[in-house]
């Protein structure tokens, strides 16, 4: 979900995990709605993520670059002014303590780009329902660029770019397993032939996470330095936890009694 780059070649590259999931949706029965007009700030987060890649160079759609060779020059230089360098992070240079924030909004190409989008519509639209719009927001940026800081405090000697918005989704799913543990999710496994499954979304996402830590283990040599960093799993893992125990701090009570998730398309209610 977050994109390491290495200088042009490298741009772009994802690592391959040992398996994927792709949610579809999830059926959740109404809860308390603390917003009138809907995922507003979900839905604006995914039309402003999707502008900035189109208008980048990185959607390779604008004309203005020319030859193949300054389309790739172009790249490279927007990845290094909106992304997050490590070690320019972690020496406090000024250009770059924004950073954590704008490369949330930034991605390596179009698979990365909807990938991301998929998981932050299935998931997002509840967790700001219940959040209500000012406070996802901040929870969304907030956790984010401390998912994308403590990668980059973990690499402080890499002069990778890193870039996209995993972390805070990762945090967005952190938060939606501790609200909605039982909801239903339909998701569709690449390694079962892309057949859709309904499992609870504890089911779902504590798998997803287990992944990202397989991951993260396997992207580090045996002599524990990172084998060329593609994908920032570790900016997953931080923005999962994060978002699971500040959830987990604003809203669980000891004894709560939850809801019960309805039914989806072609089932009967219970």
């Amino acid at each position: 979900m977050t994109s390491g780059h290495r200088g042009l070649r490298n741009a772009c590259v994802r690592r391959g995990g040992p398996c994927r999931i792709v949610p579809v949706r999830h059926a959740l029965s109404v809860i308390k709605r603390r917003t009138a007009d809907g995922p507003v700030v979900t839905y604006g987060i995914i039309g402003l993520c999707c502008l900035a890649f189109l208008v980048s160079p990185v959607s390779g759609l604008g004309p203005a670059h020319g030859k193949p060779d300054a389309l790739l020059s172009a790249q490279s230089a927007y990845f290094e002014r909106w992304g997050i360098v490590p070690d320019q992070l972690v020496a406090w240079a000024p250009h770059a303590l924004v950073t954590p924030v704008t490369a949330l909004f930034v991605h390596g190409n179009w698979l990365h780009l909807l990938g991301n989008m998929l998981f932050l519509y299935v998931f997002g639209g509840m967790a700001e329902e219940r959040m209500g719009h000012v406070h996802f927001a901040v929870f969304y940026l907030v956790v984010g660029a401390l998912a994308m800081s403590a990668y980059a405090v973990a690499n402080a000697d890499s002069a990778e770019t890193l870039v996209g918005a995993s972390g805070a989704i990762s945090g967005v799913l952190g938060a939606f397993l501790l609200l909605f543990p039982g909801a239903r999710v339909t998701s569709l496994f690449p390694f079962l032939f892309f057949l859709p499954l309904r499992f609870p979304a504890w089911t779902v996402l504590l798998f997803w996470f287990a992944l990202q830590w397989f991951a993260q283990r396997q992207s580090y040599g045996a002599g524990g330095a990172q084998a060329g960093p593609q994908v920032a799993y570790l900016a997953h893992l931080v923005g999962f936890t994060a978002g699971f125990l500040y959830a987990a701090a604003c809203y669980w009570r000891p004894g709560r009694v939850r809801g019960q998730a309805v039914a989806t398309e072609g089932e009967r209610q219970p």
